[in-house]
């Protein structure tokens, strides 16, 4: 059981991670009213009009201020993002649940629709899993290729669900495996379809050069037929949404300390940031401080 639920945990491309951003002052960041209907929910276009974030507020965000939101807070704020650069190097990840929510994704529900895989995940619940052994991700930019940042096979192991053996890495000195490899590319966001999105895609999987059958297999077109997408807070730092089989999952985010530290200043200064991805016709309001 466990072990089922650590497979699904890091499927989904979403875990817990050791280290995050430094604490700052908490941001101060404008949302459109809304209420709980879904006819409520204000134009994406005209939160981003109307509602621009200054970049030295962008600066304040940590993964702690976003687990304070609610889903349309997090949606919002994402709206008003664009994709920036397509990441390279190694990322700490960490599961987003929104304020007010059920606290309780139950996988059954969210995988109804697959054969033979919902059986297999009935009862499990998401966000209870995965804390052991997802890390983050790794991006190989040049190669537009993604792997799963994972330090405990143990589990993974004894269900036998890891056959030969993983690619390794070494990361701040700790052997590291590197599973469920996904492709990079520029795309549609399934939330905002005004500016693309960086999507990391796991239907062709078994494509990629270092796929193994098991696990590996469980997040592509043979299993939960994981996508993500990200879009970057400032840079170091990336919001995502995940989907299985095109359905909202969760929220995670992607933090590296070393890109945040070094660019932190200069995109507070200037509100630039290389785009590797269509910024949209609906021009970005960057509020760059003066200081």
């Amino acid at each position: 059981m466990k072990a089922l639920q650590a497979v699904v945990a890091l499927c989904a491309a979403a875990g817990l991670a050791a280290c995050g951003p430094e604490k700052t002052a908490q941001p101060n960041i404008p949302f459109a009213p809304y209420d709980k209907s879904y006819a409520s929910k204000p134009d994406l276009a005209q939160v981003d009009h109307a509602f621009p974030i200054p970049t030295v507020e962008l600066a304040k965000i940590t993964p702690d201020y976003l687990a304070t939101l609610d889903q349309e807070q997090l949606d919002q704020i994402y709206a008003r993002l664009t994709a920036g650069p397509i990441p390279d190097g190694a990322f700490d990840g960490r599961i987003l649940l929104p304020k007010g929510g059920s606290g309780k994704l139950r996988l059954a529900e969210i995988v109804g629709g697959f054969a033979g895989t919902a059986l297999q995940l009935k009862g499990l619940v998401l966000e209870d899993v995965g804390e052991t052994l997802w890390r983050g991700k790794v991006f190989y930019r040049d190669a537009r290729v993604l792997r799963n940042r994972i330090e405990d096979l143990e589990l993974l192991r004894k269900a036998g669900l890891v056959k030969g053996e993983p690619q390794k890495m070494d990361f701040n000195g700790k052997e590291t495996w590197l599973l469920f490899p996904a492709k990079l590319y520029c795309g549609q966001s399934l939330l905002d379809a005004r500016r693309e999105s960086i999507i990391i895609d796991y239907f062709f999987t078994d494509e990629i050069s270092g796929y193994q059958e098991y696990p590996d297999f469980l997040a592509g077109r043979r299993g939960l037929r994981v996508r993500d997408e990200i879009r970057m807070i400032r840079p170091g730092l990336y919001l995502g949404r995940a989907y299985l089989d095109k359905g909202f999952a969760l929220n995670f985010t992607l933090y590296n300390k070393a890109m945040d530290e070094q660019g932190r200043e200069a995109f507070i200064k200037t509100g630039q940031a290389q785009e590797d991805c269509w910024p949209g016709t609906q021009q970005r309001k960057l509020l760059a401080s003066a200081g």
